[in-house]
């Protein structure tokens, strides 16, 4: 019987090594689907903001942009696509709100939230990227 004992002993330790180990797994995974979208692409564009002319406006998408409404407008992605914006060492995932720019000279319109947001002043250079799903 001391046997079988140890054996029982043995068996239920591997049960909860295993079972530790599924946790650690699952929380893993769960740590990895958190941590959102990752980038895919590397695009250059020049950006400027759209600025406060624009505020209670309809855009194209259908929303009325406001003083608070951070995306962008670009003339070719859908409406809602989300995208990731860097200037000046920020990034920021936005989405795309209105088609556009507004303004020659420029690939992207940032609203003027976003733009206060990058610390963007005038016509730059930024980079972005599309955001993928995990």
């Amino acid at each position: 019987m001391p046997g079988l004992a140890a054996r029982e002993v043995a068996l239920g330790g591997l049960a909860l090594l295993a079972g530790a180990t599924a946790l650690a797994v699952a929380a893993q995974r769960d740590r990895h689907t958190a941590s959102g979208p990752t980038p895919v692409g590397s695009f250059t564009a020049l950006a400027g903001s759209s600025g406060p002319q624009v505020f209670g406006r309809r855009s194209a998408c259908g929303g009325v942009i406001t003083e608070q409404t951070e995306g962008i407008a670009h003339p070719t992605l859908p409406c809602g696509a989300r995208v990731f914006i860097s200037f000046d060492g920020k990034t920021v995932l936005t989405e795309v709100v209105d088609h556009g720019p507004l303004a020659a000279g420029r690939q992207l319109d940032l609203t003027d939230a976003l733009a206060r947001r990058l610390g963007l002043r005038g016509v730059q250079l930024v980079h972005w990227s599309y955001a993928q799903a995990p």
